[in-house]
């Protein structure tokens, strides 16, 4: 019964892919990795949500909760809530600069803004090395619903099957499929959480029986110290990423700045699942107090109390979940190797070329996810620190006129290369959050390269309501 939900619904998922690109067969790369530009605030929302509420919602953010505590829960909570209020005055201006540069990838809008090659490239090889963490930390929520299910796969098998379906929807319709399975993914995962939150209450025998004072240690119900600075540290510059980093995806494909704005009032609703989550870990502390694997717990708190067409449903939600956002990752990744690193590509030729990029990926994801998997929440926070490292070129093509190109390429690689030595070497500066640290290397970069020797003047997009280009926003890509 199980395998037969899970298999029926990734199979209707499937089916709802085709029928979203029904009217786009033969379209050219604009159709194909931003929607040409044409989605309404409503899919607007349901990508969005369906690509910032992936598997790491359901697996990751219970794991963070049963290894590390309320700090974890904290953080992840409080980045998403200030992200949408920054988003709902950010978001617009992200896609305002893509609309004035005809850009569908935010290499271009770099390259385009500051008529730099060289930028464009730079942008982009930082953005593909932060998002193969991304792909991976996909893969190993799926190996973790698929693996703790009982089902007679092998994590070869299940990652193998969870890139064939999100290659699938990719190869088929682009970025409409993403947007329209998302709105099946969301049906899915609400349903599997709320079923688990309240199995997990009427087992236990009420909330207080879950995450009251009596059934939970101190250290699992509050902070201090270094985990405070590091939960309210990881707030702020989560917060700040959240659209400048991963926004593209999900804000390029809208019709408006309108929609865009209207997308983004309505998904703090979406953040009405976290109480179930929270009691699913807070169970899992108490009734499986010795896992191995962290990721776990969730689908182990499912399966211990759901009977298996219950659980089905939770399997269907989660691997909806991770294949949605996996295949949106290598649609993103295989637009920038297409379109920016290698630009010459006829454009009769970037959809086919496009594809092939993103298979590639997919097995690359696959392989690292085979040979190096880890807790879910370390990934992520590698992710946010990679992609940190162009919010300062954001920052700068939205509000400054005069940032010098040479000091955003130097801010970048420097900001890169600190948050991978910090990442490998685990230095931590009293709590307070490595990403952080990093991003303000790079900003300090910008900033004091820029002051000493201010570039040419360059109309910023928040100064400019115009979105066609004009000859000063516009400057030509041989530099």
């Amino acid at each position: 019964m199980l395998i037969a939900i899970v298999a029926v619904v990734m199979a209707g998922s499937i089916g709802l892919a085709v029928w979203a690109g029904r009217s786009t067969r033969g379209g050219g790369i604009s159709e194909f990795l931003v929607g040409g530009r044409s989605f309404p605030a409503w899919l607007v929302y349901f990508l969005a949500v369906g690509e910032v509420y992936s598997i790491g919602t359901m697996i990751g953010f219970p794991s963070g909760i049963y290894a590390h505590g309320a700090s974890y829960g904290i953080w992840f909570l409080g980045y998403i809530l200030l992200a949408y209020s920054l988003g709902y005055f950010l978001a617009p201006l992200v896609w305002r600069a893509a609309k004035r540069y005809d850009a569908m990838t935010v290499p271009d809008v770099f390259g385009r803004h500051f008529g730099s090659r060289r930028l464009e490239l730079i942008t982009c090889v930082t953005m593909l090395i932060a998002l193969i963490p991304w792909g991976q930390y996909q893969f190993i929520g799926l190996q973790v619903v698929l693996g703790n299910l009982g089902l007679p796969l092998d994590p070869v098998q299940c990652v193998v099957l969870a890139g064939i379906v999100a290659f699938v929807y990719i190869a088929v319709s682009g970025v409409r499929s993403p947007a329209f399975v998302s709105i099946l993914k969301d049906f899915f995962m609400l349903l599997g959480v709320v079923l688990v939150g309240v199995a997990v209450v009427i087992a236990a025998g009420g909330t207080a029986k879950v995450s009251g004072p009596e059934v939970l240690s101190a250290a699992q119900t509050t902070m201090g110290g270094s985990e405070l600075t590091f939960a309210m540290t990881t707030i702020l510059f989560q917060s700040i990423v959240f659209y400048l980093g991963f926004g593209g995806a999900y804000v390029f494909p809208a019709r408006s700045e309108r929609a865009v704005k209207s997308s983004t009032v309505w998904m703090p609703m979406y953040m009405l699942i976290y109480p179930f989550l929270v009691l699913a870990a807070y169970y899992g502390v108490r009734a499986h107090p010795d896992l191995e694997n962290p990721n776990t717990v969730f689908m182990v708190t499912a399966k211990g109390l759901l009977p298996d067409w219950l659980l089905g449903l939770v399997a269907a939600g989660a691997a909806l979940s991770g294949v949605l956002v996996l295949a949106a990752t290598a649609l993103t990744i295989g637009g920038m190797v297409c379109r920016n690193i290698a630009p010459n590509v006829p454009a009769a030729a970037q959809r086919r070329w496009t594809v092939v990029a993103v298979a590639s990926f997919l097995v690359l994801a696959a392989v690292l996810t085979l040979v190096a998997s880890t807790l879910m929440l370390t990934i992520l926070n590698l992710t946010y620190n990679l992609l940190a490292q162009v919010v300062p070129g954001w920052l700068a093509i939205l509000f400054v006129r005069r940032v010098r190109t040479a000091a955003v390429a130097a801010g970048m690689i420097t900001g890169v290369l600190t948050a991978i030595a910090l990442y490998v070497t685990g230095v931590t500066f009293g709590g307070f959050n490595a990403g952080l640290v990093s991003l303000g290397v790079n900003l300090a970069v910008v900033a004091i390269w820029s002051l000493a020797a201010p570039d040419k003047a360059r109309v910023p997009v928040a100064r400019s309501a115009d979105s066609t280009p004009d000859a000063e926003a516009v400057p030509s890509l041989s530099g």
